[in-house]
């Protein structure tokens, strides 16, 4: 029996020790609701997840992007489906207009509804989207992807040929009229060319909001899986280990108690 050495109140200590750094950590993982505590703890986890939060954010970005393109091309479409009511009635009033029995006193009253409806497609051709034109010839890059990659929509001009020469058209007569039908018939077929254009555009854009919130839910779930602590099976750590720290603080004072027994030897 030695008193200078204490080894197994040593060995307690240390045991003890260890616990209780073990249950701080579970402690903290529980409180803080992160598996990853401190770097040290996992350093190759704690570099792949680091990353993710950025990048989460930038593919929330390009969903608002995409979600913004939608918005303009259906803003387009609208504006296109109120040209096309226009040239339907455009087209009706230069075919009245042809009419044997209308005189041109008759032709010019058909000539006033004429005129608003083509002032009405003038004035579309200089509407915008918070600021940016809609109907130009610029084309407009969508981003795909959070690393910044785009696609191109074509821009869509109402002042090309086809269309002008429909809007220029009278029907203050009837060779007039016949004329202004054959160009209002081309801007017609033009309009829905560009309108099925747009339904292409709006179709690829859906597609990649579709695949842009896919892939930010599995990417939510990979850093889940690395940074995020399961809170049953830390719960039953934390449970052992405040076991053991409080046998070992209990076993600590039996072990630091051990060299009294010499005393009795002495007397």
């Amino acid at each position: 029996m030695i008193i200078n050495m204490n080894i197994t109140a040593q060995v307690s200590a240390n045991n003890l020790q260890t616990n209780q750094a073990l249950l701080a950590r579970s402690l903290a993982r529980l409180s803080s609701g992160s598996k990853i505590v401190q770097a040290s703890e996992a350093p190759a986890g704690r570099a792949v997840s680091s990353p993710m939060p950025a990048q989460l954010q930038r593919l929330q970005a390009a969903q608002d992007n995409v979600g913004h393109a939608v918005s303009f091309t259906q803003t387009q479409d609208g504006y296109l489906r109120r040209v096309a009511e226009a040239l339907e009635r455009m087209s009706e009033l230069s075919l009245l207009a042809q009419d044997v029995t209308k005189s041109d006193a008759d032709r010019q009253l058909y000539q006033l509804e004429f005129d608003q409806l083509t002032q009405y497609i003038a004035d579309v051709t200089t509407k915008d989207f918070n600021g940016v034109r809609l109907f130009t010839a610029r084309p407009l890059g969508v981003n795909l992807d959070p690393e910044g990659n785009t696609f191109t929509m074509e821009g869509l001009p109402l002042d090309i040929p086809v269309y002008a020469q429909a809007w220029a058209s009278r029907v203050d007569t009837r060779e007039n009229a016949r004329l202004a039908l054959d160009r209002i018939k081309l801007a017609m077929a033009q309009l829905a060319q560009d309108q099925a254009r747009i339904g292409a555009y709006q179709a690829r854009l859906n597609s990649t909001a579709e695949q842009l919130r896919v892939s930010q839910e599995n990417l939510t779930a990979a850093h889940s899986r690395i940074q995020d602590v399961d809170v049953a099976a830390e719960s039953t750590v934390y449970a052992r280990q405040q076991i053991l720290v409080q046998s070992g603080t209990a076993m600590l004072a039996q072990a630091n108690a051990l060299p009294q027994t010499a005393l009795r030897l002495l007397g």
